[in-house]
């Protein structure tokens, strides 16, 4: 079987969570198209990146990134570092002919986002930008029925990421620091609404917006808030907060139709509920257990009912990596290119301008070429 190397920068949430995934897809996927090697792990903290490698089964620890890009071992080099670190590096593997990964945002703002995807796309390898919410069966299956038309017309998309835990003025992490994040609630959760907004109901055509800081002192935003014409002609709401108390992981939209609706909640994430409107009027929503054996992604795992977990939404994206390089296919329209990355960057400055001038904000993007 062909293996390809990894190289990891960044060794506590996301590296945890990519690195998982990475040992599942060597035999749930079973057989991958490619055989992920751990090859290298990447922290600015050694002793911590040296535990790390051990614990996941990295071959090396590191704290200089330069090494991953040099080690000619390493085919695919993942990012999942913090937000300040995402442009330098990944351009730099991407120059050196390996295929990219990078954690969302992709950069600190639309105009880095921009950067990154043309440089890497002037490489020409394979780039994934890992808005991971779009490899949840549910998610996929209500693309799926959308694409068949079994809504109808679209009339409105209601998206939220509700979490809890920023109403801490001790915190002091490098999510609240603008240097290295760029945003608060605004890159760390808005942009995800944003990415499945534009998956499920296509392009935003403008949007009215502010973010909003509640704490003193805190130099990031807290809660983002947006409403939003889509070039479809449907409207929605968008909302973001870390100040949602009992909410610690609510990703939740909305999308209803001429022939049905659709409702999510991530924290009930094997669950889709479908409305139909010419059948389902006197009952209401049905809930759809998302695990039958012709439901997306779920020819790796168990038998019906038998329900995954939060991360195995990356043992699904960093497969269709691992597919995309072994079989020169796309990772659009399904996995999150970084075009898609630097878009969804585009539309959340897009709603900062809009609070900042009080005036609607048309969508504008800029071309890779330009």
């Amino acid at each position: 079987m062909e293996t390809i190397g990894v190289g990891m920068l960044g060794y506590a949430f996301m590296g945890k969570a990519h690195s998982n995934a990475f040992r599942k897809i060597a035999y749930m996927t079973w057989p991958p198209p490619l055989e992920p090697r751990l090859v290298g792990i990447c922290g600015r903290n050694r002793e911590a990146v040296d535990e790390a490698a051990e614990r996941y089964g990295y071959d090396y620890a590191t704290d200089d990134w330069q090494r991953l890009v040099d080690d000619d071992s390493i085919g695919l080099f993942d990012n999942g570092g913090p937000n300040a670190l995402h442009a330098e590096p990944t351009i730099a593997a991407a120059r050196a002919g390996k295929h990219v990964v990078c954690e969302k945002p992709l950069g600190r703002d639309a105009a880095e986002s921009f950067e990154i995807w043309r440089a890497v796309e002037e490489t020409g390898v394979k780039h994934l930008c890992a808005f991971n919410y779009r490899f949840v069966p549910a998610v996929r299956l209500a693309r799926e029925m959308i694409e068949a038309g079994e809504l109808g017309e679209v009339r409105h998309f209601r998206g939220r990421y509700l979490q809890d835990w920023g109403d801490d003025p001790s915190l002091d992490t490098w999510r609240f620091d603008p240097a290295a994040a760029g945003s608060g609630a605004l890159g760390d959760l808005m942009a995800h609404v944003v990415d499945l907004a534009r998956f499920l109901n296509g392009e935003p055509g403008s949007v009215q917006g502010f973010a909003h800081t509640f704490l003193p002192g805190r130099k990031v935003d807290d809660a983002v808030e947006a409403a939003v014409v889509f070039e479809n002609g449907s409207v929605g709401t968008l909302e973001a907060t870390r100040f949602a108390h009992g909410r610690r992981n609510a990703l939740q939209w909305e999308i209803n139709g001429t022939k049905g609706s659709l409702s999510f909640d991530m924290e009930r994430m094997n669950e889709l509920q479908v409305f139909r409107a010419d059948g389902d009027r006197a009952r209401g929503f049905k809930t759809v257990l998302v695990s039958e054996a012709d439901h997306p992604f779920w020819e790796h795992w168990w038998p019906p009912g038998h329900i995954i977990g939060w991360g195995d939404t990356f043992v699904h994206e960093l497969h269709h990596v691992l597919e995309a390089i072994a079989n020169d296919r796309p990772i659009a329209p399904y996995g999150a290119t970084f075009e898609d990355g630097y878009r969804a960057a585009e539309i959340c400055d897009a709603i900062v301008r809009s609070g900042e001038s009080g005036a609607r904000e048309q969508i504008r993007y800029r071309q890779a070429s330009a």
